[in-house]
């Protein structure tokens, strides 16, 4: 019989409603600034390493520096208050990890803001893996962060899923050779998603069990 596929998840905007976190976070880093993105300019970005998104509106790593410790600070400050559960993610992990699935994160964030994320959320238990920023040179939308997922699972990325809100995910999982699903509820529009090619669509957390077994 064969292993249950890998379910790699994406964190921010797919497993947790961290987007009013993320742009106050956002706000709060380039306030007073005379060059700063909007909020739809920002969110465009998700998916990315944090400094490479600051990196698109300052000239010096200098600059970067100081907005990302002013991000930061805001986000360490008010993580758990401007943080949102997004509905059926605990039963629907659950659900995967019961079924015998080796589940990983593969997040754009740091390892340890992304583990204070998952145990916010009371599924931290649930993932054998989490891989943060650290533990690749490249990252999303370069393949690097999920093949580095499926090996550490023991799986060849072609036969892991690989689910998450941004058109960055589905770039990553595509090109590592894993099925791409697609979630519908984060800030991402199907329009926007579509030129990424997902192999399949979730409207709803509660539906990914279905399409991983399917």
């Amino acid at each position: 019989m064969r292993r249950p596929a890998a379910v790699l998840f994406d964190l921010d905007g797919t497993l947790v409603d961290s987007i009013p976190l993320i742009l106050g976070a956002m706000r709060h880093a380039f306030r007073g600034r005379a060059r700063a993105p909007t909020d739809a300019e920002w969110v465009a970005t998700l998916g990315r390493p944090l400094r490479s998104q600051l990196g698109d509106w300052v000239e010096s790593e200098a600059e970067v520096d100081a907005l990302a410790g002013a991000y930061r600070e805001f986000q360490l400050a008010h993580h758990d208050a401007l943080m949102r559960p997004y509905d059926g993610v605990v039963a629907a992990v659950h659900a995967l990890r019961a079924a015998g699935h080796g589940l990983a994160i593969v997040t754009s964030k740091g390892e340890v803001m992304a583990r204070r994320a998952l145990a916010w959320a009371g599924i931290e238990g649930h993932f054998s893996l989490v891989v943060g920023l650290e533990a690749t040179v490249r990252h999303k939308p370069n393949p690097d962060p999920v093949v580095f997922a499926c090996e550490r699972l023991g799986q060849p990325a072609s036969e892991a899923w690989f689910v998450g809100d941004s058109p960055f995910d589905m770039q990553a999982g595509n090109a590592a050779g894993a099925r791409t699903c697609a979630a519908l509820w984060g800030p991402f529009s199907r329009e926007q998603l579509t030129p990424a090619r997902p192999t399949a669509w979730a409207a709803r957390m509660s539906e990914i069990p279905a399409i991983v077994r399917g």
